[in-house]
């Protein structure tokens, strides 16, 4: 009796020290994300969701786009709605704009705005979506309170109907313009719309997009650097609650190369580059003899080979890169990850990742 005795103590002791350490913030680790993942309508990306379906929490798929008018366009995929619920996954499809003028527009007309919203509150429940993410970018930050705005209206109707609104946002981390022309470039039309405060207060997650740090617009460099990454995700910890807060996590990677000199009949500099999956991104290494290589300041894969005696580079996200950002997100207790895109990933984060409970 009194070996039982003692074994129960030291049970409830061992499990006393668990909840201690659970308080102190130890256990963050072991968090469960929500895992997002974005689809298009490309083949791959399609058959990477239906293949795993099970590891997917929320998906979110390019479906719809607006227009100046508030005029909604789009249908969903039948064979992703119809695996999606026989596997009991949310889906929560974008509604999207990329098109300044059109956008400014639309904020700028309470009738086109009321439109788009009964659009989306008509298709959520006609398809059975969960909500509705909304994906505006290049939108330029004189636009910003009036997006929120637009936001606040359209998450208090789609609430009111029993459904969710997320957005994705630009990360904008310091909040302001630095001092080059890009900096301000990059501000001014991209990162100065998102007013976190205000759009935390209305929707339901925000999917912090922590990626494109470099593209075909600037040098050759991560996708999304370790630094810059984390710079981003404590400013927005600054004004949204981590329980609605996603870490974007990208899938694929970028490829750069000398482009075409001439350009419409011109000569000019054309360094440029593409999207590459990290499938496509490992043929390329094998195909040129090219070696991948980990930075350990930025947590990523990358490689560069030479053809036609030029230099090119590549930077990608392999299932380490991607796996160092999803600890990061435990570690902050967040709601989960969002990443772009299906189709484009290293096979190895499927092992990662656990299944749907």
């Amino acid at each position: 009796m009194a070996t039982v005795i003692t074994r129960r103590l030291r049970f409830l002791e061992v499990w006393l020290l668990v909840l201690i350490g659970c308080a102190a913030g130890l256990c963050r680790a072991q968090n469960r994300l929500v895992s997002l993942f974005y689809m298009t309508e490309s083949p791959d990306s399609i058959r990477s969701f239906l293949a795993h379906a099970d590891q997917v929490g929320i998906l979110v798929p390019t479906w719809y786009s607006v227009d100046a008018d508030g005029l909604v366009s789009g249908a969903p995929n039948p064979e992703v709605m119809l695996v999606a619920q026989q596997h009991h996954v949310s889906v929560m499809p974008i509604i999207s704009s990329f098109n300044k003028a059109a956008f400014h527009s639309l904020l700028g007309s309470p009738t086109a705005q009321k439109a788009m919203i009964a659009s989306l509150v008509e298709q959520s429940k006609l398809n059975g979506y969960m909500g509705i993410q909304f994906d505006f970018e290049d939108v330029s930050w004189t636009d910003r309170d009036a997006l929120s705005a637009l936001v606040k209206e359209s998450a208090d109707a789609l609430h009111a109907a029993d459904l969710k609104l997320s957005i994705a946002t630009v990360p904008n981390a310091p909040g302001y313009p630095g001092t080059s022309a890009f900096a301000r470039w990059i501000y001014a039309d991209w990162r100065g719309a998102y007013d976190l405060k205000a759009l935390a207060q209305s929707v339901d997650l925000i999917c912090l997009m922590t990626y494109d740090q470099h593209t075909r617009w600037t040098a050759p460099g991560p996708v999304a650097g370790w630094q810059w990454t984390v710079d981003n995700l404590n400013y927005a910890l600054q004004f949204v609650p981590p329980q609605k807060l996603s870490l974007g996590i990208p899938l694929y990677g970028y490829h750069w190369y000398t482009g075409d000199p001439i350009v419409k009949g011109e000569e000019k500099p054309n360094i440029t580059a593409d999207y590459i999956s990290e499938p496509d991104a490992a043929l390329l290494a094998d195909e040129y003899k090219g070696t991948p290589q980990w930075d350990p300041v930025d947590h990523t894969e990358w490689f560069y080979f030479y053809r036609d005696q030029m230099r090119e580079w590549v930077f990608y996200t392999d299932v380490h890169t991607f796996e160092d950002r999803y600890k990061l997100a435990q570690e902050h207790g967040l709601e989960g990850f969002c990443s772009w895109v299906l189709g484009t990933e290293d096979p190895g984060i499927w092992k990662l990742l656990p299944e749907r409970k």
